[in-house]
């Protein structure tokens, strides 16, 4: 189900990274995108999967829940994988058939950029997942405070941001609903040629388009009827502070860095 999906939810708990300061934890999610894009080879690409499972611990929730933010990547994974088998070539033969072969390099490509892939959309989940919508825009908002000195609407596009993050469950449940009603009223998702397929996503597409409008909208009312006026003297209840937990999370990242930069090819 569509509801199932974990990218843009938040799970409260206590957890070491649930209690972490988000600045730390965006900082981190910066040097480790970097990182896995730098990776090249197996050792590399071990460390980075063994990482990222270490923080699934330190976030205490299952492996299956956290798993489940691959629901909506997995074809461009799948396609990824067949993609790079087809077509890169280079190294040991290992299937030929006229034209058609698989090669080793073709094979190593296909893993190593399924991984990063996969490795990005899980530890940007783990983000969302221990960080509630607030403290992720106020850490957005602290971290891009510099450029506010040269005129960057700094809280509008953290608060953006995070709006956006935090309604992708809530539009992804929107679809799920609507697909059940359509299919209620016979309407068939799985069957027919591909234009009749895209046809067919209209009736869902529609609908769904005037509930985010609308949700939009109330979000609008609600915030201006609260007295909302941008981040112009706006002040907090509770003030990020650093703590032990991010000079943690700074040591692993320098940590990790070292490890990639000594065993990468």
């Amino acid at each position: 189900m569509l509801q199932n999906i974990a990218i843009g939810q938040y799970v409260p708990g206590h957890s070491f990274l649930h209690r972490a300061d988000p600045r730390s934890k965006l900082l981190f999610i910066i040097l480790f995108a970097t990182l896995v894009f730098l990776a090249n080879n197996t050792v590399t690409y071990a460390v980075l999967v063994a990482f990222t499972l270490y923080a699934g611990l330190l976030s205490r929730l299952s492996l299956g829940y956290i798993l489940k933010s691959l629901k909506p990547v997995w074809i461009l994974i799948v396609f990824t994988i067949i993609l790079h088998i087809f077509l890169t070539k280079g190294g040991a033969v290992y299937f030929q058939w006229g034209w058609f072969t698989v090669e080793e390099r073709g094979i190593q490509q296909a893993i190593f950029i399924s991984l990063r892939l996969g490795l990005l959309v899980v530890i940007s989940s783990l983000l969302t997942l221990t960080t509630s919508p607030i403290d992720l825009t106020e850490g957005l908002e602290r971290l891009l405070g510099p450029f506010g000195r040269i005129g960057v609407p700094v809280h509008e596009i953290a608060l953006m941001m995070s709006i956006a993050i935090r309604f992708i469950p809530t539009l992804m449940e929107e679809t799920d609903k609507i697909i059940k009603a359509q299919t209620a009223r016979g309407a068939n998702f799985t069957s027919g040629s591909l234009v009749k397929r895209a046809q067919s996503l209209i009736p869902i597409a529609i609908p769904l388009f005037v509930s985010a409008f609308r949700r939009a909208e109330d979000l609008a009312l609600a915030m201006e009827a609260r007295g909302y006026r941008g981040g112009v003297g706006r002040t907090r209840l509770h003030k990020l502070a650093f703590s032990w937990r991010d000079a943690g999370i700074a040591a692993a990242g320098v940590l990790l860095a070292i490890t990639i930069g000594w065993w990468r090819a």
